[in-house]
């Protein structure tokens, strides 16, 4: 339950730090924000916790917990890493994936799909977020898997931030589409193509990222 309540509070901290309430280096204050919050402070440090494993924030020893904004070229890279990780991913999985796993991506998509009927981002990228987790168990390939989990968790908010731009969640679903008929039929090529082409963001889609960091 405590846990949850962290998330949560973690969410919207995220939300203030895009919004621009607090500036790069600014120190995230556990007293305040538990009043502000009305909790105790454990729930603010563990929700500062999600903020440092996400690289949203940078905890300093015996100085406490700061913000810690990416500039745009490093957020530029990161994707960039990321949709190269997760072609991999799929180039791998579209010939070792399970059965089972090609089931689990199908369910993923069934809930995802429910969550854009429903315009609940929170849940489409939580389910979306599974999604890819079940690639990356599917590439059967351990240190791989670990790269990705850690690269998707740095960059969870800023991907859960782009669902929310217009149209985005169903071109995403459609992509999804596209990615499971790849791996079942198990083009390699056409799984790595799509999943790279998913998870970048370039051109446009990086300016109105950008653009609504600042705003």
């Amino acid at each position: 339950m405590e846990m949850r309540r962290a998330d949560k509070i973690a969410g919207l901290l995220e939300q203030a730090l895009f919004s621009g309430q607090y500036q790069d280096g600014e120190r995230l204050d556990e007293i305040k924000l538990a009043e502000q919050f009305k909790v105790s402070r454990t729930p603010i440090r563990e929700a500062l916790q999600v903020l440092v494993a996400s690289g949203m924030a940078e905890q300093i020893p015996r100085r406490g917990v700061f913000v810690r904004q990416p500039g745009p070229v490093e957020l530029m890279e990161m994707f960039e890493t990321m949709a190269e990780l997760e072609a991999s991913c799929g180039r791998l999985a579209a010939t070792r994936i399970s059965e089972t796993g090609l089931s689990q991506l199908v369910e993923a998509n069934v809930k995802c799909q429910q969550a854009i009927t429903d315009g609940d981002h929170d849940t489409y990228y939580l389910e979306n977020e599974k999604f890819h987790q079940i690639i990356y168990r599917g590439a059967a390939n351990s240190f791989l898997e670990k790269q990705a989990l850690q690269l998707q968790n740095k960059l969870r908010a800023y991907r859960k931030m782009q669902l929310r731009f217009r149209g985005r969640m169903d071109q995403s679903m459609a992509e999804h589409l596209e990615i499971v008929a790849a791996l079942q039929s198990e083009d390699a090529d056409r799984a790595a193509h799509v999943l790279r082409s998913h998870v970048a963001v370039q051109g446009e889609k990086f300016h109105r990222l950008i653009a609504s960091l600042k705003n």
